[in-house]
């Protein structure tokens, strides 16, 4: 379990002189898999900071809601500046915590934490949402889709398009994807800078979690965040065509497991926890059941003779085998002593602070281990999961 970082230090960049790591090889493409979680996020910026920091820049991003805002601060900059954008953002964030809060003096009472939460719920953050004067009309009140809301995600709007290079984005340098449910089919979708040209408005619509933030349009389509759908994207590129030899470092801030609540206050950080895990457990198992059953394709394929394997149908049959590899290095999260249902808008210093050094220290710990160097695995299997130790 982290510490919680000593109250009352100012919000800085966060500059680590630990030594530098060494790179470990890495097979095949990396690809950092980031879930949704408000102020959770800060951990998946403490885990980009240690990739970085050992010379590993991901070939691909996918994101849900702050995960997509995080992964379009990283694909939307060259190398040199994804560390000095995801500062600024959790910078303001931080910031904006700090500054929304009337109710300073309360920290002697130790109800810091608490009034800082009151005063994100009450006037948001600044940078990233603020309150919707419309929806003091009334819950019943016709309103739009889009502003169907308690609070306006304009703010977000302005500080991504001041740290986000559109253009550099598009050039898909670095792939991005980022998840949506479409609020009419309630289907999910991802969207792909190998595809498509994203812009602020895909992140946005990847983060607009109802009811606190109004749908985003996507060529005319509303949009809600992915994470009511799925908070866990690693099957995008699990179901990636085609497959390719991977690298996967899913990051996760959500606890699929935890003790038994006792109390009605418990009671709903348990629920959120398990509704926004997103079942990341069973998608892995269901991957590896999938990618055995391609290896083992391609294994009964090599065991035909050459005139059966020249055949049209057998090379269509074929085709569903592969040998690709998916190495997926898990990074969970600690719970922060005293942290609640309401940990996911607790932009305070503190909680942005200590969350972001464990991202950090986490994954120093799992790339000093490499535990996918030299991996003695069943080479049938085509997802090996690394867990930390």
């Amino acid at each position: 379990m982290a510490a919680a970082a000593h109250p009352g230090r100012d919000p800085v960049p966060h500059t680590h002189h630990a030594a530098p790591l060494a790179k470990p090889p890495t097979p095949g493409q990396v690809v950092l898999v980031l879930q949704g979680g408000g102020a959770l996020g800060a951990y998946q910026a403490g885990v980009y900071e240690a990739l970085h920091e050992a010379g590993i820049e991901p070939d691909w991003v996918i994101g849900t809601s702050i995960g997509a805002i995080n992964a379009s601060l990283i694909a939307g900059n060259p190398p040199e500046r994804r560390l000095q954008q995801l500062n600024a953002f959790w910078e303001a964030m931080q910031r904006g915590s700090v500054a929304a809060s009337p109710f300073g003096p309360l920290d002697v009472l130790g109800l810091g934490r608490s009034a800082a939460t009151f005063s994100t719920v009450v006037r948001g953050i600044p940078d990233f949402f603020t309150p919707n004067l419309h929806a003091w009309r009334g819950q019943m009140a016709s309103l739009g889709v889009e502003k169907a809301a308690y609070y306006s995600t304009a703010p977000l709007r302005d500080t991504l398009a001041g740290l986000v290079d559109v253009d550099y984005l598009c050039q898909c340098r670095t792939r991005m994807t980022v998840g949506a449910v479409n609020v009419v089919t309630g289907h999910m979708r991802y969207f792909d800078t190998r595809h498509e040209a994203l812009t602020v408005e895909h992140v946005m619509a990847s983060g607009a979690l109802p009811p606190a933030f109004g749908a985003v349009r996507i060529e005319g389509q509303p949009y809600w965040d992915g994470g009511i759908y799925s908070n866990t994207p690693i099957e995008a590129v699990l179901d990636d065509k085609p497959r390719r030899d991977s690298l996967i470092f899913a990051v996760n801030v959500w606890h699929q497991v935890g003790p038994e609540p006792e109390s009605i206050w418990q009671v709903m950080g348990r629920q959120k926890d398990i509704q926004y895990a997103s079942r990341a457990d069973s998608h892995i198992a269901r991957q590896k059941q999938i990618h055995r059953l391609r290896h083992v394709i391609r294994e009964l394929a090599k065991e035909l003779p050459a005139s059966r394997r020249d055949s049209a149908k057998v090379r269509e049959l074929a085709a569903w085998g592969c040998g690709t590899t998916m190495h997926v290095a898990h990074l969970l999260a600690p719970r922060l002593e005293g942290e609640d249902h309401t940990k996911d808008i607790d932009f305070t210093p503190e909680g942005v602070r200590a969350r972001r050094e464990a991202g950090l220290a986490d994954t120093r710990r799992m790339l000093r281990r490499a535990p996918w160097v030299g991996c003695d695995a069943d080479p049938i299997e085509g997802v090996i999961e690394h867990h930390p130790q």
